[in-house]
């Protein structure tokens, strides 16, 4: 394994660690538990939001075989201007802020301010921003490995992309406010 792959490794495995370990925590550290952090999401749409997250964590497992088993990092180019640490960047704005979401989430629900609202808004863009660079960096790959693993990292990109982006930063901070 190539040692830009295992950089990104450790930063997924250091970063999903810390994701999942906030959740874990959050959970247990609202006293409403995980009925606090939905907010005003209607319990019907709720397992929308189940469904739509195994989707986006099949996406993940599909960008990420890609790019491990697929992508030689010597070799990418994307967009003709960045190379394979590019990767390193996205994924580092799409864990970090993931694993503050629900953190900061608590803290506005245990104080509703503006400012703390801001900020759980914040962490929901940038991981959304971030999932779509993902997404732009897939398709401007140079020197694609054409095949069933590109286009299924493609799609799960873009997938993962609309849950983040849509779902979580737009659809479920309109929804938790009423």
């Amino acid at each position: 394994m190539a040692s830009q792959h295992i950089i990104l490794l450790v930063i997924n495995v250091i970063g999903g660690a810390a994701v999942i370990g906030s959740y874990i925590y959050g959970i247990k550290a609202q006293p409403g538990g995980a009925d606090a952090l939905w907010g005003g999401v209607p319990i019907n749409i709720r397992p929308v939001y189940g469904v739509s997250m195994i989707l986006s964590a099949l996406g993940y497992f599909a960008f990420m075989y890609y790019i491990f088993f697929r992508l030689t990092p010597s070799e990418v180019s994307i967009a003709g201007t960045f190379d394979f640490s590019l990767f390193y960047a996205i994924f580092l704005v799409i864990l970090i802020p993931s694993a503050l979401w629900m953190p900061l989430t608590n803290v506005y629900v245990g104080n509703p301010t503006t400012i703390n609202w801001v900020t759980v808004r914040a962490v929901l863009a940038m991981v959304g921003l971030a999932s779509i660079a993902l997404v732009w960096a897939l398709v401007s790959l140079e020197d694609k490995v054409p095949g069933v693993s590109y286009w299924l990292a493609v799609v799960g990109s873009g997938y993962f992309a609309f849950h983040t982006a849509v779902l979580d930063a737009i659809v479920w901070a309109a929804l938790f406010k009423q």
